[in-house]
């Protein structure tokens, strides 16, 4: 199954537009992102959202919370995460340089195999130095040197 992105269009009023438009310059998001962020809360929550205005919000007697509601994250944990993003992109270099690497010894080689001078076989040697052959079948040891 492919995951492709689908287009939802609709009409609102001109009130209703400048004030989603207000919202995105608040948070400092594009008018399509401020969509896409309430279609995805609402898929998330098999449709069981509220949007509520900020007046209502706080009209609803929890003025000690703020809007919109926050989340305070340990000190420890930012610097965990930030310490693993660093290191993951510290690897995905490595694996670069890796894989630049390998890629030059593939073509090394390969342009070894063209020469065939590289190549050596040991029976070639001995018959050229002249050496005995071996009965490499029977059980008496060899000794180099």
């Amino acid at each position: 199954m492919s995951n492709k992105n689908k287009t939802v269009s609709f009409r609102v009023n001109e009130d209703a537009f400048d004030a989603l438009r207000e919202i995105a310059d608040e948070r400092d998001l594009s008018l399509s992102a401020v969509f896409r962020d309430y279609v995805e809360a609402l898929v998330a929550h098999d449709g069981q959202i509220e949007v509520v205005p900020e007046h209502e919000y706080e009209a609803n007697g929890d003025d000690d919370a703020p809007f919109p509601p926050t989340v305070s994250v340990p000190r420890s944990f930012v610097r965990e995460h930030e310490r693993l993003e660093l290191e993951a992109e510290h690897l995905r270099e490595q694996l670069d340089e890796y894989k630049q690497y390998a890629t030059y010894l593939h073509d090394r080689l390969e342009s070894d195999d063209d020469d065939g001078e590289d190549v050596v076989n040991l029976e070639d040697l001995d018959e050229e130095r002249g050496a005995p052959d071996l009965d490499l079948e029977s059980d008496e040891p060899y000794k180099l040197g």
